[in-house]
């Protein structure tokens, strides 16, 4: 987080969906109807196909364990919510239709609702000359990509909740080495809705202002107040760590904030601007903290979070993809290219499942990552004015 003026509005959209139809308990096509079924239980999400036809898809979940379940259907990437069937209670069924177009996605169940779910696996969409063109009246696309993002917010935030016990407990029992490592995996859900929590008057400050924005008089708490006593090598000399109580309290109210966090985004519904600015909104995120380090002063995780932005980013982008293309296809072309060519540049800073620390990249590999963020952000600037207006 940066020191900012206080926002209007939540300004946020996406679900890496290939805008399709969703609709649940619906009904679908004869013509195009592909009929699947999954089995949800504690351990298992056994969907009995692992490919359809383009067209419509249902998927008819049963909840074969002992809690409350839901049922996912992702896109390529494993993040962005497609459709989802929720609240299936032990020994119950719902449908779940899906229109949906070629290509490769994911399917996951999440028993009890809470944390990564499980199952997660490739399902694929074959080209079908039967299936016939998809929905492309835009205000049908325009209110399945706001209620798809409403989605990806409250999962990514589950998440978040879900992590942020965990790193609070390791911090909380001075297991560091466990904190440090559950510190930035746990941080990129935040980063990839983060302009959803700024919207939120004081919240966005208690969760994730930096030192340097501190106010006179101000209490820090939240991520970087963490940070800072976990990476105590890289603070100022003479800079002391906390006692158990000073951690205790961090840590309660760094949980305590979340869960009010997460109790606010679910029922949250958005329009087409709030998401074609959320999608600006994560990249100035990237330009003004993450690509000039400043962000994780003392742990050095920055493109971690550049990473999530960037993902949070390219969920609202596809979220409006086609209707992008329907209006402007020399844009879409543009934004598919820039996006394409930074993941291109921070793929080349991975580590294993992470990336470099930022204090190793060289001035070239910053200057890099700068100019090309600055190459995405001219055209993705269009982006409400070309949608909206």
């Amino acid at each position: 987080m940066r020191a900012r003026l206080p926002l209007l509005a939540a300004a946020s959209l996406s679900g890496l969906l290939a805008l399709t139809g969703c609709v649940a308990n619906g009904g679908s096509s004869a013509a195009t109807h592909k009929a699947l079924t999954v089995e949800s239980t504690s351990s298992a999400c056994i969907v009995s196909d692992s490919e359809a036809p383009a067209g419509s898809v249902r998927f008819t979940v049963t909840n074969s364990g002992d809690q409350v379940t839901e049922f996912y259907l992702l896109g390529d990437d494993g993040l962005r919510i497609v459709g989802e069937v929720e609240n299936i209670g032990p020994g119950l069924s719902r449908d779940l239709v899906v229109q949906l177009a070629e290509g490769s996605y994911f399917t996951a169940c999440k028993p009890g609702m809470t944390g990564d779910g499980i199952g997660k696996t490739k399902f694929t969409v074959t080209k079908s000359d039967a299936a016939g063109g998809l929905n492309v009246d835009l205000a049908a696309q325009i209110a399945t990509a706001n209620t798809n993002y409403a989605s990806y917010v409250q999962d990514q935030v589950d998440q978040l909740l879900a992590g942020t016990r965990d790193f609070a407990a390791a911090y909380t029992a001075a297991d560091d080495d466990d904190a440090r490592a559950l510190y930035a995996p746990t941080r990129a859900h935040w980063e990839r809705v983060e302009t959803i929590a700024e919207s939120f008057g004081d919240l966005d400050p208690k969760l994730d202002l930096r030192e340097a924005d501190l106010e006179e008089g101000q209490e820090w708490t939240g991520w970087h107040a963490i940070e800072k006593d976990l990476w105590p090598a890289n603070a100022e000399p003479g800079f002391q760590p906390y006692a158990p109580e000073q951690r205790k309290h961090l840590a309660d109210l760094l949980v305590s904030d979340t869960e009010t966090l997460d109790s606010k985004v679910h029922g949250l519904t958005f329009t087409l601007a709030q998401q074609t600015n959320g999608a600006i909104g994560l990249l100035d995120e990237v330009a003004s903290g993450k690509v000039t380090g400043e962000e994780e002063f003392w742990s050095h995780t920055d493109l971690w979070d550049f990473q999530a932005n960037i993902d949070g980013a390219k969920v609202l982008y596809a979220g409006v993809r086609d209707i992008v293309k329907e209006k402007d296809s020399t844009l879409a072309r543009t934004l598919d290219r820039e996006f394409a060519a930074l993941q291109s540049l921070l793929d080349a800073q991975r580590v294993g499942d992470g990336f470099k620390l930022y204090t190793e990249l060289s001035t070239g590999e910053i200057k890099g990552l700068s100019d090309q963020v600055n190459a995405l952000a001219e055209p993705l600037n269009q982006l409400t004015a070309k949608l909206v207006l």
